[in-house]
């Protein structure tokens, strides 16, 4: 068996070689980790942080398909945990990121539960961590020059994560990997995929014990969109009217997810099976021969595998794969190394994780150039203008980009780009399209730079930059830029409270000049236009692509549900109309604040913006904030409009006592706040009972450092006082508490 497998290892090696050809000689410097650590904080803060963004990036990968954030932030923040959870063992908790494998259960398939877990895999994000992991692991398998640790090194494919049942030889049953112990029951849709087999080859079943007294073998793959299929999906999706996907892998995700088995049976979807929850029935003894015996059982096997024998060969092999992802049909974002005897892999063992057998090689983002044609301008909804870097289209990572954010002004000085410039474009992550910057020496003769507008492009409003931010804004209530997310704002949860209101919708609405501010909720908004809404589309499924079908509306009970949110919402009062308006700084606390100081709009509108600003909790960046917005005619109207509609816009005029959850906390505020003026802030956190100081000690409960944080930081770092950044500043003025210390 063992002459077998090297033979068959050899064999492979040559074939690999000759599909990928010469290894990339720069490597190591294309694989170079970047980004900066996160601010310094006590270790259990920052563990109890990096839990949340974990969880909710996680949750948005996984259950939604929609990334908020790329795959290289997600892996910093990961192995921050885990160093900071090596260091501190205390702080290894049953519910930590690092003790579950990631992923959720959608509601809307049948639940399975796995034979076995299917857990992660630790990443090595350049090929300096790949080398201590290789050496470990020789070291820990007491590896020698004779008798050397065999790895298997295989392409790590980025589609999404399938398991197969089989039992007595026939598909039962393909699941999802969900939370990595229970998936989602998607056989029907797995079914309609040409190359899983229906039951395993006569020639494979020689090699599995009992197979016909019940006995099952569950295998473990990667189900992936081609790029081809991918670029023919987005060109039928941008034919018909549709959103393109983002991604094949996300394209993968949603078509494995339909609940309708006809739309992903025409969705061209294909598998690589690498793995088997037990190898116990098999007659195997290594990854190696695993990957043969799937092959002879009809799998789908990826031919771009290699059995090394040493650091050099898996080197090869990483560089080989990087500098031909290109050349392949398929997306891939790294290199999964395996040690190849499944005996020792069972001596190793796993983490609460991951094996500790194998380890992932992430490539770096792919960069290619190109021309930026032009920087627009994106209004959002609180007024901020965006601006949009727009260049000739290319492909990265598996899907073509032609737009990426700028942010604001600031970034694109620092950037140092120009319309014309050939500029480097990534995708960070694989996943968020983002400008690198120019390549100067192309840089065109007479070139300017960019000056932000003076005047909202939507609107025609003036805009605002505020001294001491670095956003532009149009501060008018009824810009058609900002219509949709304002109308959004308004009937959320915490403002207006309107039940039933989602993104699409809203949006249709907008559409249809249903909606334009926020008062035509309530005189213009009505159950028979609501039911006569179109939602989507239906779409019947044909031999090649979606045909459009007719409208799918709103419909007269849903419509009557909601307008009777509408109707319960014109009593919520002052504080929450306050919040709803989307007036800047003017969060959920300042909103009760000020509505339970004034009683009444009247009053507020009528205050000067030093009586709003010497109010406890305010200041006056909320204050100026505040009279800018009742300055604005068209803002005046649509309260008009509210007030004639028979929405409150009174309050109880006893002012709230604001519980005092930061009573003996003390914080210090350092550099440029980009949301708030410091003393606004530092009269908010009193507010709340905290005591806000000029000087960092080690009685400081918390740092908030801003933009440009000099000394002050530096001794927070020093004497190991927790860092905050300015959106865990807002969190804790929102909701009144402060992270553990």
């Amino acid at each position: 068996m063992a002459d077998e497998s090297n033979k068959s290892s050899a064999d492979a090696a040559g074939a690999q070689g000759a599909l990928f050809g010469d290894a990339a000689p720069s490597l190591a410097a294309q694989a170079a980790a970047g980004g900066s650590a996160a601010p310094v904080r006590t270790a259990r803060a920052r563990a109890a942080e990096l839990n949340r963004i974990l969880n909710h990036a996680a949750y948005a990968y996984y259950a939604l398909d929609a990334p908020e954030m790329t795959d290289a932030q997600f892996d910093r923040r990961l192995q921050e945990l885990l160093a900071l959870e090596k260091a501190n063992p205390e702080l290894v908790t049953p519910d930590s990121y690092t003790q579950r494998v990631g992923g959720y259960v959608s509601e809307q398939f049948e639940p399975v539960r796995h034979a076995n877990r299917m857990y992660s895999i630790d990443d090595a994000m350049d090929l300096g961590e790949l080398d201590e992991w290789l050496a470990r692991t020789d070291e820990a398998l007491g590896s020698t020059r004779e008798n050397p640790v065999a790895y298997t090194c295989e392409l790590k494919i980025d589609g999404l994560g399938v398991a197969l049942t089989y039992t007595d030889a026939q598909l039962v049953r393909a699941a999802t990997r969900g939370d990595g112990t229970t998936g989602e029951n998607v056989t029907a849709n797995v079914l309609t995929i040409h190359d899983v087999p229906r039951a395993l080859a006569p020639e494979g079943l020689k090699r599995v014990a009992d197979v016909g007294l019940g006995r099952s073998v569950e295998v473990r793959g990667e189900v992936y969109m081609p790029k081809h299929s991918f670029a023919r999906l987005n060109e039928a999706a941008d034919a018909a009217g549709r959103e393109p996907f983002a991604n094949p892998r996300n394209a993968a995700a949603g078509s494995l997810r339909q609940k309708d088995p006809k739309i992903t049976a025409h969705r061209d979807l294909e598998t690589f099976i690498y793995a088997v929850a037990d190898e116990s029935p098999l007659f195997v003894t290594s990854q190696w021969e695993f990957l043969h015996w799937l092959s002879s059982c009809g799998f789908h096997v990826n031919p771009n595998a290699r059995r090394c024998t040493c650091a050099a060969e898996v080197h090869d092999f990483c560089a080989t794969a990087l500098a031909h992802r290109e050349d392949l049909d398929y997306d891939i974002d790294g290199v999964v190394v395996k040690v190849d005897s499944f005996a020792s892999q069972a001596a190793l063992g796993f983490t609460a994780r991951a094996p500790r057998w194998s380890i992932a090689f992430k490539f770096p983002p792919e960069e290619k150039r190109t021309v930026l044609r032009d920087i627009r301008i994106q209004v959002g909804r609180t007024g901020v203008l965006t601006p949009v870097a727009e260049f000739d289209p290319v492909s990265v990572a598996g899907s073509t980009i032609a737009r990426a954010t700028l942010h604001n002004i600031d970034e694109i000085r620092r950037k140092n780009v120009r319309v014309g410039d050939t500029i480097v474009v990534h995708k960070a992550g694989d996943v968020i399209p983002e400008v690198v910057g120019p390549v100067l020496e192309l840089r065109p003769v007479g070139s300017r730079e960019f000056q932000m507008p003076t005047r909202c492009p939507s609107c025609g409003s003036p805009v605002v930059r505020e001294e001491g931010e670095v956003a532009y804004r149009c501060v008018s209530i009824d810009c058609p830029a900002q219509a949709v997310e304002r109308l959004i704002h308004w009937g959320s949860r915490k403002a207006m409270d309107i039940d039933g209101l989602g993104d699409e919708l809203v949006g249709r609405l907008v559409e249809s000049g249903v909606l334009i501010d926020v008062a035509d909720y309530y005189d213009k908004l009505t159950a028979d236009a609501l039911a006569a809404t179109p939602t989507g589309r239906a779409y019947e499924t044909s031999t090649k692509d979606h045909t459009e079908g007719e409208d799918i509306l709103v419909g007269r009970t849903i419509a009557e549900k909601v307008m009777a949110q509408v109707e319960e919402s014109r009593s919520r009062g002052l504080a929450r109309v306050l919040f709803g308006l989307g007036i800047r700084h003017v969060g959920v606390n300042v909103a009760a604040v000020l509505a339970g100081h004034f009683g009444s709009l009247e009053a507020l509108m009528a205050a000067s913006e030093e009586d709003i600003a010497a109010i406890d909790g305010v200041g006056p960046k909320i204050a100026a904030s505040a009279r800018e917005f009742f300055s604005v005619p068209e803002n005046v109207r649509v309260l008009e409009r509210l007030r004639e509609a028979g929405v409150t816009l009174e309050e109880d005029v006893a002012e709230p006592q604001r519980p005092q959850t930061l009573t003996g906390l003390t914080f210090v505020l350092t550099g440029t706040l980009e949301r708030f003026a410091r003393d606004e802030a530092g009269a908010q956190l009193k507010a709340l009972g905290a005591k806000v100081s000029g000087s960092v000690s080690k009685r400081t409960s918390f740092v908030v450092a801003g933009a440009s944080a000099g000394s002050k930081l530096a001794k927070a770092q020093s004497l190991g006082v927790p860092v905050l950044d300015e959106e865990e500043l807002e969190r804790i003025l929102e909701t009144g508490q402060a992270p553990q210390a």
